[in-house]
């Protein structure tokens, strides 16, 4: 496993800074969802607010092995689960649910977190699968505990996930998040054995985010080289906070208007 960075005080607050940008998007970006809206004018909005926040898209040309990424944000409807490309064709319609996917780099930091919304009315089923989905995202954050280890998350979040009758998707997982968009440690959904398991130490920052289909957790990956989508075509949704680890417990960095705390307490 590639070595872990720790943050010092003054980073995490920077990337606090960073996540009430990603949060200030994500609001508007929720805000804006309506049928027929294209999330290609979605990513422009998006853009935009980041740009007059001073900061840069985290995602705008990153580079995922020969992939180069050409938008600001992820939108992933219905059935994709998450890395969405936005498209001047994909108009949203009334029913559908959508992934807002958003980082920011922010003084040499990153922030990322994502929230999934309906569009328009939508269905009890679907309602409840973002219902459980946001929740088990609080489910994995409570689970940050000074050290305790990386995989309590996982086992929160599948535990909650499961218990409910929805999967979590097993090949894809957050991340470490800051000097990089993605860095060690990946943190799985699931309780995952063989995967390292390192304790939760002070000046971690995780980018924690479960992934959560109606179906079976299978995926696969669309010819575009990014978008990854539901192998049974079951509905997907998508959160996801940046937290940091601190003797407290969870710091979480990327908190505003587009989501002000848990639903539920305990």
């Amino acid at each position: 496993m590639r070595r872990i960075t720790y943050k010092s005080a003054r980073e995490i607050e920077t990337i606090r800074a960073a996540g009430v940008v990603v949060s200030t998007v994500l609001a508007a970006l929720r805000d804006a969802v309506r049928p027929g809206i294209s999330t290609l004018e979605l990513d422009a909005l998006a853009d935009d607010l980041i740009a007059r926040h001073g900061g840069t898209p985290s995602f705008l040309n990153h580079r995922l092995g020969p992939q180069v990424y050409h938008h600001s944000i992820c939108a992933s409807v219905n059935k994709e689960v998450v890395h969405g490309i936005p498209r001047a064709d994909r108009v949203l319609r009334e029913g559908e649910i959508v992934s807002l996917d958003v980082g920011v780099r922010l003084n040499g930091l990153h922030a990322d977190s994502a929230i999934t919304v309906g569009v328009g009315e939508i269905s009890d089923e679907a309602q409840r699968l973002l219902d459980v989905t946001r929740e088990s995202l609080w489910e994995g954050i409570r689970a940050v505990r000074l050290r305790g280890r990386l995989q309590d998350i996982g086992r929160a979040v599948q535990a909650y996930v499961e218990a409910r009758g929805f999967s979590v998707v097993r090949t894809l997982f957050g991340h470490g998040v800051g000097r990089q968009l993605w860095e060690p440690p990946s943190i799985f959904n699931y309780v995952a054995p063989g995967e390292p398991n390192p304790p939760l130490l002070e000046g971690m920052t995780l980018a924690i985010e479960p992934m959560v289909n109606a179906g079976g957790p299978e995926v696969v990956s669309r010819d575009d080289g990014w978008t990854v989508a539901t192998e049974d075509g079951s509905l997907s949704a998508h959160f996801e906070h940046t937290v940091a680890v601190t003797r407290r417990g969870p710091d979480i960095l990327t908190l505003g208007p587009h989501d002000p705390g848990p639903h539920r307490q305990g």
